[in-house]
């Protein structure tokens, strides 16, 4: 399977094949996910559902809602119909580690796509390296601070939180501090928001931090998809400002979609960290292709995304190899 065909998979619905498991006999792969409520899991899912059916495999969806207990019902399902193998997007990290070892009790080979369950020593885990992109994004953002900043002022920077039951949520937590502490004798501590992965829960919980600390230097927020929320809150304050004009709030984020995208390419935010939607996309397939079709039934192997910082600065070198600037190209931008 080429880049090229993933990219176009997950940008529109053409027909493609699946490359290096194109020879396979067809299989039956039940896709269990926890839902679609960001674009990295409406590109995801597009990417792995049209490649896997126009290569002539069968695929079963079940969306979970965010119900973990529905979740692993509807995995137990998917065995019992006999499926070949499983592709799971998990609501957290525990619910992950039951489902695997269900899925392995019972000689079904499983691979966990982008959210790693708790303990990795099970099952194909396909995971970005959430605390490296996190802290190469926050890099780049304390260096633009401190650049702007004069000598010996004090910063205050400031953490969105994503949902701390997700181990990414917790790498991209542990990325920003480790950015941040290289620096801290300039840096106020910070202050964090917490969203639990939610759009009504950070709005509040940030309306609240900038009413009570309203100058603020820099903004880091754990996924892109909250950015409409972050200038929802900033813009009113006349904080939502383009680079290079006064009042400028340093901004970055995390995931790489078609959002954070277009606000880098308009000057409001200066950079996200990038998990490479695709590379991990074609692995978690691959393995599981390659699972059946060996007659492997427990497949244990971590095969990670190191994933890059797209920043104001590489834009023009790197905008390509974001998914979310791919799906901008192709005219993809959710409101």
């Amino acid at each position: 399977m080429t880049r090229t065909k993933l990219l176009a998979a997950a940008a529109t619905a053409a027909l493609i094949g699946v490359g290096s498991a194109g020879g396979a006999q067809a299989a039956t792969i039940c896709f269990a996910f926890q839902d679609l409520e960001t674009e990295f899991w409406i590109a995801g899912h597009k990417a792995i559902t049209t490649t896997l059916t126009e290569a002539g495999h069968t695929v079963i969806e079940r969306n979970a809602n965010e119900d973990a207990n529905r979740q692993f019902e509807q995995v137990r399902d998917c065995i019992a119909q006999g499926v070949d193998g499983i592709i799971l997007i998990p609501q957290d990290g525990e619910s992950a580690v039951t489902i695997v070892a269900e899925a392995q009790d019972n000689d079904v080979p499983i691979a966990v796509f982008n959210r790693p369950p708790s303990d990795l020593s099970r099952g194909i885990v396909v995971v970005a390296d959430n605390a490296a992109i996190a802290e190469q994004a926050v890099d780049y953002l304390v260096e633009e601070a401190l650049a702007a900043a004069p000598a010996g002022e004090t910063l205050t920077p400031l953490i969105v939180v994503g949902d701390l039951g997700d181990p990414n949520a917790v790498g991209r937590k542990e990325g920003f501090y480790a950015a941040i502490e290289k620096h801290a004798d300039r840096f106020a501590t910070p202050i964090e928001v917490a969203s639990e992965w939610d759009a009504a829960t950070a709005l509040a919980n940030l309306e609240a931090a900038v009413t009570a600390n309203p100058d603020i230097d820099l903004l880091f927020t754990s996924s892109d998809f909250l950015f409409p929320t972050i200038r929802s809150v900033l813009e009113p304050r006349g904080m939502w400002k383009r680079r290079g004009e006064e009042g400028h709030v340093l901004m970055g984020g995390l995931d790489g979609d078609a959002t954070a995208c277009q606000l880098i390419k308009e000057g409001y935010v200066d950079a996200t960290g990038v998990q490479d939607l695709y590379f991990e996309a074609e692995s978690a397939m691959d393995a599981i292709l390659a699972a059946i079709e060996a007659g492997e039934a427990q497949p244990n192997q971590v095969i990670e995304d190191p994933g890059f910082a797209l920043t104001a600065a590489n834009l023009g070198e790197r905008e390509m190899d974001m998914w979310g600037c791919v799906l901008l190209s192709e005219g993809f931008l959710r409101n």
